[in-house]
């Protein structure tokens, strides 16, 4: 069995990279050390990389489709990681999950309708329908003994006629929490009782901690199967965000018919000659192997950057994922303003890292750190916090 090596530091600037390559637009200055972007550091896996080279020795790229090879893999997958059995028909390539928010948002709802979102939560929930004339209205999730729930008392009160729409987060960025069976099976009767569609974001579905099972949201109940549209990908797990690997999986007839036709009539469901080969590469037993050394290491990173603040920087708090390697730091303790925080991170300990404000108000106080790394550089970086905090 061929052991991953972690540790290994992979030299990414000046190859276009946004974490890398972009902090003086989004930071304002250059000689950060780039915790933010949700890509990692680590070298995506030989196995993708062999099958996209031995593509690229075919001397031409012309057009393409998805092979029977291509669905199979996926489905296999599905099954595999969630016991779930998918159909072939049920699947379809989407250039980019934020995009399928775009379509949905744009087929299924018109300007003025209200779309539900859940902060803090990835910002693009909001970002895009306000950026298509829709009204974001907010389900805030609650924190209660230091743990998120969804608030289904509040969520009932805000429904009305003009709501059309819930996004859901499944896990959730950015706490990373693996929402439980019963938890999205309230949701998806709330929703159908409503007549709400769901399109839920499963793109860290395959990076849940071991002790911690992810749901599917169609999976939960015949209400959720009926109501939603589901986006994932390989491109957390993998690493290879940059090929747009992204699909959709939808078992209702009539949502589906309607998705996909519209999918199919703007030919956004043909994919790149990449993004097939690198999910088939990715979708093998190797892949599976890889993803279990993969998620060891980041939960061990996880456990690294809890036992170091504990110990050295009590005042920032870990609220441990349960999936992913971005890690919610509560700063809270800190005492600081937003303002303030900010220029902690940036400007003192020259950390580019999101500021939870970015993904709502309820977000504010806090930090998203992406440990997707080698160790050393977290070392570094939380040497560097703690230094010009205990300095201060």
């Amino acid at each position: 069995m061929k052991q991953y090596d972690f540790n290994e530091f992979i030299e990414r600037t000046n190859t276009d990279s946004i974490k890398y390559d972009a902090l003086t637009e989004n930071f304002g200055r250059d000689g950060l050390m780039p915790l933010w972007v949700a890509d990692m550091d680590f070298r995506t896996p030989d196995f993708i990389l062999d099958a996209l080279r031995r593509r690229c020795e075919h001397p031409v790229f012309g057009y393409t489709f998805p092979s029977s090879a291509y669905y199979d893999a996926i489905i296999r997958w599905v099954h595999d990681l969630h016991g779930w059995d998918i159909r072939r028909e049920w699947i379809s390539y989407i250039p980019g999950i934020v995009k399928g928010f775009a379509f949905v948002i744009d087929h299924f709802t018109k300007p003025g309708d209200r779309i539900i979102i859940q902060p803090p939560v990835y910002h693009p929930f909001r970002l895009v329908p306000e950026g298509m004339q829709r009204e974001v209205i907010t389900n805030p999730l609650r924190l209660v003994d230091g743990v998120y729930e969804m608030d289904f008392e509040q969520l009932e009160s805000i429904i009305d006629d003009r709501c059309k729409l819930l996004i859901l987060s499944n896990p959730h960025n950015p706490a990373g929490i693996v929402w439980s069976k019963e938890t999205l099976q309230r949701l998806a009767s709330i929703c159908v009782r409503h007549n709400l569609m769901v399109v839920s974001d499963e793109i860290h579905a395959e990076m849940a901690f071991p002790g911690f099972r992810h749901y599917p949201f169609p999976t939960v109940s015949d209400e959720a199967a009926a109501c939603s549209i589901l986006f994932t990908a390989p491109s957390k797990t993998f690493n290879i965000a940059g090929i747009v690997s992204s699909y959709a999986i939808v078992p209702n007839d009539r949502l589906r018919q309607a998705f996909y036709s519209f999918l199919e009539a703007g030919e956004f469901n043909h994919g790149t000659i990449f993004a097939y080969e690198a999910t088939k590469a990715a979708y093998t037993p190797e892949g599976a192997e890889w993803r279990r050394q993969m998620l060891a290491y980041v939960w061990e990173n996880v456990a690294f950057v809890e036992a170091y603040l504990r110990e050295r920087l009590p005042k920032v708090k870990v609220y441990r994922p349960q999936a992913s390697f971005l890690v919610w730091l509560d700063c809270r303790g800190l005492g600081l303003s937003h303002d303030e925080l900010i220029q902690l991170f940036v400007d003192r300990a020259r950390l580019a890292l999101n500021d939870g404000a970015m993904f709502g108000h309820e977000g504010t106080g806090f930090m998203r750190l992406n440990v997707g790394c080698p160790r050393a550089t977290l070392q570094t970086a939380l040497d560097r916090l703690t230094e010009v905090v205990n300095g201060k």
